[in-house]
C-alpha cells in the first residue's frame, strides 16, 4: 500500500549524516537531488560538501564517495546537464529506502533536496494539501 507524502517534508540521510533536512516532494522531476558544492573527482573517489543553512556544523564537512556514476538530467527550463550521481539512504515515515541522488548547486532553491518520481512511484501518494508528514511522525515518537 502506498503512504501519503505531503508536498514538503524533513527527511534523514543516515549515511551522510544529514537529520531533518528539507525536502521538495517534485512530481515534475524524475530524479531526485540534492545541494552541495565543491565537487570534484579525486583519484577516482567523487569528493564534495553539503551545504545548509539549517545544519551549520556540517559546512565544511567534505564526504567521500567511492562509487559514483554521472546522469544526464534535464533540468525544468529544458537545459540538460550531466550531474554526478550517489546512491545513499533515506529516512522517511521510520523506513528507511536506498535512493539515487544527484548532486547539484540549490544555494539559489529554498529545498536543499528535491524528491522526484523515480523514488516516489510505488512507495508514496503525494497530497499537495499536507506537510511534514513523516517529520511530525518521527517527533511524535
Amino acid at each position: 500500500m502506498k503512504r501519503n507524502i505531503g508536498r514538503i517534508d524533513k527527511a534523514d540521510f543516515p549515511l551522510l549524516n544529514l537529520e531533518n533536512v528539507d525536502v521538495k516532494i517534485d512530481t515534475g522531476a524524475f530524479t531526485s537531488t540534492i545541494h552541495c558544492q565543491n565537487v570534484k573527482v579525486e583519484d577516482n573517489y567523487l569528493k564534495c560538501n553539503f551545504l545548509d543553512e539549517a545544519h551549520p556544523d556540517y559546512h565544511k564537512r567534505e564526504i567521500v564517495f567511492d562509487t559514483y556514476d554521472v546522469k544526464v538530467v534535464k533540468s525544468s527550463n529544458g537545459v540538460a546537464q550531466a550531474r554526478y550521481r550517489i546512491v545513499t539512504e533515506i529516512i522517511l515515515f521510520g523506513k528507511t529506502y536506498p535512493i539515487f541522488l544527484t548532486l547539484s548547486d540549490r544555494e539559489e532553491m529554498k529545498y536543499p533536496v528535491l524528491l522526484g518520481r523515480k523514488f516516489l512511484t510505488k512507495r508514496f501518494v503525494v497530497d499537495i494539501n499536507k506537510v511534514n508528514l513523516s517529520y511530525k511522525l518521527k517527533m511524535k515518537k
